[in-house]
């Protein structure tokens, strides 16, 4: 969605934006190459990895800060570099292309690498400790969860039956061995939920998303806009949910005749409904095939 996105934006040339999802630095790219006149892009990626590949794809620009942080900590982010309001805000959830080619990292179910899973290779918590030592019934609860797995009970009593499991292999082993054989391959290869939500967990992506959003939104210029493309639908319905708390006008009760709650529309809705991968871009890119773009744009 990176044509869409870019176009959702509305990138004015002295504009100050954020890629909050820098990873192999698709969108930034695009966006830095369409400022000049004093034109900022601010690059924001807990992988330290993906921010310096990412510098030398853009080293023939010279309007980007690179920041080592989570951009669920944009409004402080901003503050450090004196930044009141920003012209737009692009959020790409879930790991990147980046990540899950380089299969050392751990992401991907495909091939044999160590569990990790962390985007942040400085924190303490990673794929290995989740599977080692979480209970039975934290496992399930997660794969549940964060996976929507229906097999997640089962999963997880042999993940932990299996146990020590060291490697992205023996884990996608136990998972295929958890399904019945007649249903093991229907609809995807059944390793993906789990390792999504083992990811999810590791790297708190959903943690206190939603009143990020809020947030973000709130730090955008009067016209700005912000564009979240997620890829599983717990985080889309977040970001759906996040955005129409924005736009609503009221939140009082339905039978209190009279508002008051103080709240007003703070932003506008450009996409009623999601946008999604064009048939030209899912022949290019398979992963898109679950992808969603969601739009705002802040009217004061």
């Amino acid at each position: 969605m990176l044509n869409e996105s870019i176009e959702g934006l509305k990138i004015r040339a002295d504009g100050i934006y954020v890629d909050g999802t820098l990873g192999g630095a698709g969108h930034s790219f695009q966006i830095a190459a369409r400022l000049t006149n004093g034109g900022k892009l601010i690059a924001i990626d807990k992988d330290l990895d993906a921010i310096a590949a990412s510098k030398e794809k853009l080293k023939q620009f010279d309007n980007i800060i690179f920041v080592h942080d989570d951009y669920k900590n944009l409004p402080e982010i901003l503050d450090n570099l004196g930044i009141d309001k920003v012209d737009g805000i692009l959020l790409d959830l879930g790991v990147s292309s980046y990540q899950l080619d380089n299969r050392e990292r751990g992401f991907s179910y495909m091939g044999d690498a160590e569990l990790d899973m962390r985007m942040n290779r400085e924190q303490s918590l990673d794929a290995k400790v989740v599977v080692n030592t979480y209970s039975e019934q934290q496992l399930a609860k997660i794969f549940f969860e964060y996976g929507e797995e229906k097999f997640s009970k089962k999963i997880a009593s042999n993940i932990v039956k299996a146990r020590p499991l060291n490697t992205t292999g023996e884990l996608a082993e136990i998972i295929e061995k958890s399904y019945p054989a007649a249903v093991r391959f229907k609809g995807g290869n059944p390793c993906k939920r789990v390792f999504q939500a083992i990811r999810i967990e590791v790297n708190e992506e959903l943690d206190g998303l939603y009143d990020s959003l809020l947030n973000m939104a709130r730090r955008l210029k009067a016209g700005g806009r912000m564009c979240v493309i997620t890829f599983h639908s717990l985080e889309d319905r977040i970001t759906k949910n996040a955005f129409q708390y924005l736009f609503c006008d009221c939140i009082c009760p339905p039978h209190q005749p009279i508002c008051t709650c103080d709240k007003v529309r703070e932003v506008e809705i450009i996409t009623r409904k999601p946008i999604v991968a064009t048939n030209e871009e899912l022949e290019e890119n398979k992963r898109s095939q679950s992808a969603k773009l969601r739009i705002i744009e802040k009217i004061n």
